[in-house]
């Protein structure tokens, strides 16, 4: 695995064996419809999506997705992410179950949302 900052989601999604790219490009595809004005990044080695801010990220590791919508994401959602291990601000998600890809939109719909709110604060 190559261990240097992709150049974009792109490169990332890349790096991994086809089977994982399937998912990868579908939960890509999730949060681009569910958050259509927001921005693609690499932050952390991993995709982003940014609109006023961090929105989500989501990252591959060996056994599992990661799904990160920050501590507010989780917390509103908690009830419907309880079969799924999380932490303050992380879903993972096990890649031989299916993918809640409805979940992850509600989710990112929420966290554009909550980041539209934050952004009319500040004016």
């Amino acid at each position: 695995m190559d261990n240097s900052s992709p150049a974009n989601i792109d490169e990332y999604i890349g790096r991994y064996p086809k089977e994982i790219q399937v998912i990868l490009r579908k939960i890509r595809v999730t949060i681009q419809k569910a958050a259509p004005d927001a921005k693609e990044a690499i932050s952390y080695q991993i995709p982003t999506f940014k609109l006023g801010g961090n929105l989500v990220h989501f990252a591959a590791f060996s056994t599992h997705i990661s799904f990160f919508p920050t501590s507010s994401g989780i917390a509103k959602f908690k009830k419907e992410l309880g079969v799924y291990e999380t932490s303050k601000g992380t879903v993972s998600f096990p890649i031989e179950k299916p993918i809640p890809y409805g979940l992850i939109s509600k989710i990112t719909k929420y966290r554009v949302m909550e980041n539209i709110e934050k952004a009319k604060k500040k004016k």
